[in-house]
């Protein structure tokens, strides 16, 4: 065998091992999307920049697997229905009232989740301010106040669910919802900021201290000036 043979095998093998050790990229991951109207918007970020209160890893696969097959499912059970017409938020609304749930488990999870990543800034401001801040004193007391209350209500949902902190007229709430559902069926909430508490969420992090997991995004993620763009007037 050649020198220059040699070589090439020792550097072929070299950067196959250099590769198996890297990250997988969204685009390995991410579900091929099924054809239809309803598209996943891109991150706000990158997903290295939530670390470490969200590890890379967790938000490739959170996005690139769970967030994009609730969207292909979605697109695959809407064909040629009355839905492929309607906005996602119409979507989850209107199939909220039908009894085979998969298209409104898929609907709402898909919107839950475009919510969920705008939410979040890397190094974002640690407290909102002006309006949003006011109506939270009024409503809780105090920011500290608020986040416990979040916590404990959203560290307490049995298995799957959502923690939402919504808008009820001139108040704000903390809400609590089970498996993928939301608050827009109620029709008498704004939703402000949702907390997944799946385990694809939190769980490859932070194991079962699914508190830690939630006073963390609390604490260090949350882009205060999205939430406060929620607020109806």
């Amino acid at each position: 065998m050649s020198v220059i043979t040699r070589r090439a095998l020792v550097a072929s093998a070299a950067a196959a091992a250099t590769a198996a050790m890297l990250p997988m990229s969204r685009h390995v991951l991410a579900q091929a999307p099924a054809p239809g109207p309803f598209v996943q918007p891109p991150l706000p970020f990158l997903e290295p920049q939530l670390a470490p209160t969200i590890s890379t890893r967790t938000v490739t696969l959170h996005f690139g697997r769970h967030h994009a097959a609730y969207f292909a499912a979605l697109n695959t059970l809407t064909k040629d229905t009355k839905y492929v017409a309607m906005t996602l938020e119409q979507v989850v609304v209107e199939s909220d009232k039908e009894t085979d749930r998969r298209i409104f488990n898929n609907a709402a999870q898909a919107w839950n989740h475009n919510l969920y990543w705008a939410t979040f800034k890397p190094g974002g401001a640690k407290a909102p301010g002006g309006k949003l801040l006011g109506m939270i004193n009024a409503s809780f007391g105090s920011f500290d106040q608020m986040k416990i209350k979040l916590k404990g209500d959203t560290t307490a949902i049995f298995g799957s669910g959502w923690g939402w902190l919504a808008q009820e007229g001139d108040k704000l709430v903390v809400a609590t919802t089970p498996g993928g559902a939301n608050l827009l069926p109620r029709n008498t909430m704004t939703t402000l900021l949702g907390i997944d508490v799946w385990e694809h969420a939190y769980y490859l992090d932070y194991e079962n201290r699914r508190p830690d997991h939630i006073q963390a995004v609390l604490d260090n993620i949350i882009n205060w000036d999205v939430v406060a763009s929620r607020l109806k007037s």
